[in-house]
């Protein structure tokens, strides 16, 4: 077979992933960007109208996508690094020789297979006044509430619900990186007298720092795309203390068939996952770039 005939087979063999990468990635990034320059109601196509960067004026303007910004940003905050220290601690403590040690990894995978839909109506069964959390609560000696009623306690009961839900996938990656880890490397620490904290601080974390790097990010950028919690939970209420930015731009561009400035939060939203992502990168680097 000729380098034409291989060529073009492979352009056959990828055709389905290439014509679906275009039809659902590719046009909606493109389109979304040219709304962004337009004023434009789904509803009423005859009357688009380029209004170039109004749009993202608009949006710096906005107290509601600030507010929207700020919440996300306390929830990213709030939600990463405790979801990433949960989970390296618990891979390393089912790494260890200890008995039922596939029935742990089992059961703190689970949560994170489970439809987000099903466990946000679950939770939200939990947290209602006469739910099971008032309950422990009061049985404890503590006064009910409602959680995601009030807006001081809203943002963060959906943060804790959050954290269990996703802790056990990057448990499982944690266990990945460590269990790559060449156990010669401990022998030789413990032979030198290096105890528990040691190795952790000088072998452990330092060999599994691509995987921390990787986890930081896919969870950062998770985090910043929070919607199904807060549309199945609160719809971004109380009194706007879970209105997220994904879900304002949802509000925006459903609700409201404002989808120019829709498309402008959207884009507005990428700049700031992209920045951070950058950063994360540049501080958590592996490799030569960290000067190792």
């Amino acid at each position: 077979m000729g380098r034409t005939e291989k060529n073009r087979s492979t352009v056959v063999f990828l055709s389905p992933w290439l014509i679906s990468f275009g039809i659902f990635w590719v046009f909606p990034l493109v389109f979304s960007l040219v709304l962004s320059f337009l004023r434009f109601n789904p509803l009423r196509p005859d009357l688009v109208q380029f209004v170039g960067l109004s749009n993202f004026s608009k949006a710096l303007t906005d107290p509601l996508f600030w507010t929207s910004l700020k919440n996300t940003l306390v929830f990213v905050g709030g939600t990463v690094p405790v979801t990433t220290l949960i989970a390296f601690f618990l891979a390393v403590a089912i790494n260890q020789r200890i008995p039922f040690r596939s029935f742990y990894r089992s059961g703190f995978f689970i949560p994170s297979i489970i439809s987000i839909v099903v466990i946000s109506i679950i939770f939200k069964q939990l947290y209602a006044p006469a739910g099971l959390v008032n309950k422990l609560v009061e049985l404890l000696g503590g006064e009910g509430r409602s959680w995601l009623g009030d807006p001081r306690t809203s943002l963060l009961s959906i943060m804790v619900m959050d954290i269990w839900a996703s802790f056990g996938y990057y448990t499982i990656l944690f266990l990945a990186g460590l269990q790559a880890i060449p156990s010669d490397l401990y022998e030789a620490a413990h032979i030198d007298g290096g105890g528990f904290w040691d190795t952790l601080r000088f072998i452990t974390v330092p060999m599994i720092r691509p995987i921390t790097l990787f986890v930081v990010v896919i969870n950062t950028i998770r985090s910043f795309q929070i919607f199904i919690e807060i549309f199945v939970m609160t719809r971004g209420g109380p009194l706007n203390s879970t209105l997220t930015s994904v879900f304002y731009l949802y509000d925006r561009a459903f609700y409201r068939f404002e989808m120019g400035y829709a498309s402008a939060i959207a884009y507005l939203l990428f700049m700031v996952i992209m920045t951070f992502s950058v950063l994360q990168m540049k501080y958590l680097r592996v490799g030569r770039a960290a000067g190792e």
